[in-house]
C-alpha cells in the first residue's frame, strides 16, 4: 500500500531542499526509501509504503524549509530524535513586533540562541514566523518552555536558572559566548 503526505517548504528554500543536482533529495529518498517531487513553489509530495517513515521524511522537509542544514534535518531518521515547531505568533499576535521577539530569543550575536542549545542538546532554528527545534523528546519539552517563557516575557535571567535547574547544568557567560 503506498501512502503519500504533501506538505510546503518556502521557495526560497527549494534550492537547498533540492541540493546540487538533486543531491539532497537523493539522499533523503535513499536513506528513508521513500519518493520525493519538488516543485518550483515549494510544493513538495512524498510517497512511501511506510506510514512512520512518511511521516518522518515530512518533518525532515519541514524542518529544511524551516532553516536547518539537510545533513542536521536527517538526524529525525534515528529514532530517539523529534521535531518540533513553534509559531510565534500564537503568543505574541501578529500585530506585534516579530522582529524584537526573534531577537529576544537569538540574543546578541547568537548568545541565547546558543545557550538554550548547549544546556538542553537540542538543535533550534528560528526562521520567518516559526522556531524549530530538533533533539530528543524530553530536551524538546526544555527548550521548548524555556522558549515559551521568553515569548510570554520572562528575563534572560529567569529563563537560564530554569535551564540550570532542569538540565543540572551551568554555563559560565564565556562559554556562551563561543
Amino acid at each position: 500500500m503506498e501512502f503519500h503526505e504533501e506538505t510546503t517548504v518556502p521557495k526560497a528554500r527549494v534550492a537547498i531542499l533540492i541540493g546540487t543536482k538533486g543531491a539532497t533529495r537523493k539522499a533523503i529518498e535513499r536513506k528513508s526509501h521513500t519518493k520525493i517531487k519538488i516543485s518550483a513553489d515549494g510544493a513538495v509530495t512524498i510517497g512511501s509504503n511506510n506510514a512512520l517513515e512518511l511521516m518522518t521524511v515530512k518533518n525532515i522537509i519541514e524542518a529544511v524549509g524551516r532553516g536547518f542544514n539537510p545533513d542536521l534535518a536527517l538526524e529525525l531518521l534515528k529514532e530517539e530524535n523529534s521535531y518540533e515547531l513553534i509559531n510565534i505568533e500564537d503568543y505574541i499576535g501578529k500585530n506585534k513586533a516579530l522582529e524584537r521577539v526573534r531577537g529576544v530569543i537569538i540574543g546578541k550575536e547568537g548568545k541565547t540562541r546558543r545557550v538554550i542549545e548547549k544546556l538542553t542538546g537540542v538543535h533550534l532554528s528560528i526562521y520567518g514566523k516559526t522556531i524549530a527545534i530538533i533533539g530528543s523528546a524530553d530536551k524538546i519539552a526544555i527548550a521548548h518552555h524555556a522558549i515559551e517563557m521568553f515569548l510570554t516575557g520572562a528575563k534572560h535571567s529567569t529563563v537560564y536558572r530554569f535551564l540550570e535547574h532542569k538540565t543540572k547544568k551551568t554555563i559560565k557567560p564565556e562559554e556562551a559566548a563561543k
